[in-house]
């Protein structure tokens, strides 16, 4: 007899062989209609899938409500394109075709490429599919079998990676519909009709098979798909609005960085403009490290591969480092894919007591991964960046109070920024997975002090998540939320009893017993890298930075000749007080001038007329609220310099990026 376990402590008993459908059928027709899969022991199943004949079991059915649900459709939907695409185009090599946060791909090799033009096509073979309402089917084979089929299919691909990179597996599946047969996990829906109409094309991009350059070139072609053509028109929405967002423009048209292929792929050139904005950061940041403690420290950009090897980055992540440079001496070096180890070699300079403790090292330093060339993605995904990095150095005691401290100063710098929205996921290790250094019981203490320190702090949606571990230890990363519900992951504390250990740098600090003692590591780096992070502030800013970050924070525009020499007494004494100024005193009208400074997003004008040159004023113009009236000069300084201190940030732009408005009649205003 089969006695199925519910989650809410209910039980059904059968004496009979059934599946997860049977089971939902038994409970209710609505969760029939509304089941898309079941969870069984742990593991996801098809609702075709088998229950055991005998014993308990443990069984959740998943629905269109669960947060499972869109990804198994959307894995569903990317069979079903993948079958439009062969049925309109011949000779089509399937690769891969995952799921993604936003919707789905399809890597495909083919005689013809398509092209958006194809689209409108696709989209209507896809949804005669949908309408055939054919059953997803599973089938189970052994390794032979199933490379004969792939032969027999012609999908050399599939042939290659049965071979290859499922070759320790006995067994693999495959998923019908219809006429189509591919190579899947799973799991499906029961049939393409659950698939409905909330489906869309995005766009098709090129790729190589396996992400290796050297390989085969593909092509990729991006959609999404929602249960409801509600949440596919808001999603819809959002791209759109993520368009005019988009960095990789804003950051052009402001000439804030820029990317020359000749310097590299991946590289980015700080402009002037952009520069300003990385500086204030930096410099803001240095401030709060020195009022918290921390010593400021520089290391080189190189380092000896033995030095990555003790450290672990060299071979664990030798894929996503820079090939070494072999020397004529024979030594090996790196381009720094990290921090820390210099960092542990400062530490490890010389002896330290326990009254020295806890050491907090922190370094803006520049390190380099190789990304796949396809991977890159303007300042968010990168070769070589700076990170705002810090490595902290204390007795067991001291691990709860300063993991805490550095939990609270990534908050403040959010706030700061006006990123209020985010979650904290908490990074523990796969205990079935071989990529972590050090023993079990040492990654069980560091993951509990972990969690014991953040459950205290009532942290926003907090989360465990295993497998998301650094190699060396159980981390807490900052999950921010942008204005158009986009999530980046940017600040990271983690922490770290390996890499100070015995079988790696061996580090030591005396104690008040005299004999030596291993010190805990804790890495953090509140923004995680400054070109990422100032890659999402743009998009999250749409370009409109407050006032504190502004590359241009105030404009001073004349209305005629009549005022040009007050207007540039203005500009100087801006400049004196400290805030970053321009003028435009070219002989056009003020309302093309009000126009520009409202394109160029500088957040405050001073316009100056006749008027405000006889009585010493300034007239100010706000870019979110428009004409503020005169001010004396020494009150319209004392404003802003306030607004600066206090790090205001008076509007996040909406889901809408800055529209340009001139009111009518905007050039007589004044």
């Amino acid at each position: 007899m089969t006695n199925v376990l519910l989650p809410d402590g209910s039980q059904r008993h059968f004496d009979r062989p059934v599946t997860c459908r049977d089971l939902a059928a038994d409970i209710g027709a609505g969760l029939l209609k509304a089941a898309v899969a079941a969870v069984v022991e742990g593991d996801q199943a098809d609702l075709s899938a088998p229950l055991p004949a005998e014993g308990d079991v443990r069984v959740r059915l998943i629905t269109k409500r669960d947060p499972e649900a869109l990804a198994i459709l959307r894995h569903s939907t990317a069979h079903v394109m993948a079958q439009a695409v062969m049925r309109l185009h011949k000779g089509v090599q399937l690769a891969f075709g995952p799921t993604t946060a936003g919707g789905f791909y399809y890597d495909f090799a083919l005689e013809e490429p398509l092209s958006e033009e194809d689209f409108p096509a696709i989209e209507a073979e896809m949804a005669k599919i949908v309408k055939e309402d054919l059953e997803f089917e599973r089938i189970n084979k052994p390794r032979d079998e199933a490379i004969t089929l792939c032969r027999e299919l012609a999908q050399e691909f599939k042939v290659e990676h049965i071979e290859t990179g499922l070759s320790d597996q006995s067994h693999v599946s495959f998923y019908r519909q219809g006429e189509f047969v591919d190579l899947c996990r799973g799991v499906h829906v029961p049939s393409t009709g659950m698939i409905g109409k909330a489906f869309k094309l995005l766009s098709v991009a090129g790729a190589y098979w396996k992400g290796d350059a050297n390989r085969q070139q593909l092509q990729r072609l991006y959609a999404t798909a929602f249960f409801d053509k509600k949440d596919l028109q808001e999603h819809l929405a959002r791209l759109e609005e993520a368009k005019k967002r988009d960095h990789r423009e804003l950051g052009k048209r402001l000439d804030l960085f820029t990317i020359d292929q000749k310097v590299g792929s991946g590289l980015i050139l700080w402009l002037p403009k952009g520069a300003v904005i990385r500086q204030t950061l930096e410099d803001y940041l240095k401030g709060e490290l020195r009022r918290r403690g921390y010593e400021s420290v520089y290391t080189p950009n190189i380092g000896r591969v033995e030095l990555y090897e003790i450290s672990g980055h060299y071979p664990y992540y030798s894929d996503s480092q820079f090939a070494p440079i072999d020397m004529e001496d024979g030594e090996r070096y790196l381009l720094k894919p990290m921090n820390c180890p210099h960092h542990i070699m400062i530490y490890k300079a010389k002896p330290r007591s326990y009254r020295d403790l806890p050491v907090r090292l922190a370094e803006f330093g520049t390190v380099y991964r190789y990304e796949q060339s396809g991977e890159l993605n303007g300042m968010t995904r990168v070769r070589g960046f700076t990170q705002d990095d810090a490595h902290l150095f204390c007795t067991e005691d001291q691990v709860a109070g300063e993991f805490r401290a550095c939990i609270e100063m990534t908050q403040e710098v959010l706030r700061s920024l006006g990123m209020d929205r985010y979650r904290v996921r908490l990074g523990f290790r796969d205990p079935t997975s071989d990529k972590y250094v050090g023993r079990p019981e040492v990654w069980d203490r560091a993951e509990a002090e972990l969690q014991a320190v953040c459950e205290s702090m009532n942290l926003p949606e907090m989360s465990i998540e295993q497998g998301e571990a650094a190699f060396y230890g159980p981390k807490a990363d900052f999950v921010v939320t942008d204005c158009i519900g986009r999530e980046w992951q940017l600040g990271t504390v983690q922490l770290d009893y390996n890499l100070p250990s015995k079988d790696r740098f061996d580090l030591e600090y005396i104690g008040p017993d005299n004999t030596p003692h291993q010190p805990v590591m804790i890495h953090r780096a509140p923004l995680g890298s400054m070109e990422r992070f100032i890659g999402v502030l743009i998009e999250h800013f749409a370009g409109a930075f407050p006032l504190w970050l502004a590359p241009e924070q105030v404009r001073v525009l004349t209305v005629s000749e009549k005022s040009e020499a007050y207007g540039r007494e203005v500009e100087a004494k801006l400049k004196e007080a400290g805030l970053r100024t321009t003028g435009d005193f070219r002989g056009v009208k003020l309302g093309a001038k009000i126009r520009d400074g409202q394109v160029d997003l500088v957040p405050y004008m001073f316009v100056i007329g006749e008027k405000d040159r006889d009585e010493g004023t300034v007239t100010i113009r706000d870019r979110l609220e428009g004409d503020q009236g005169a001010m004396s000069f020494d009150a319209a300084v004392a404003k802003l310099r306030e607004e600066i201190a206090a790090r205001t940030v008076r509007q996040v732009a909406d889901a809408q990026a800055p529209a340009v408005s001139l009111s009518a009649g905007a050039e007589n205003e004044y």
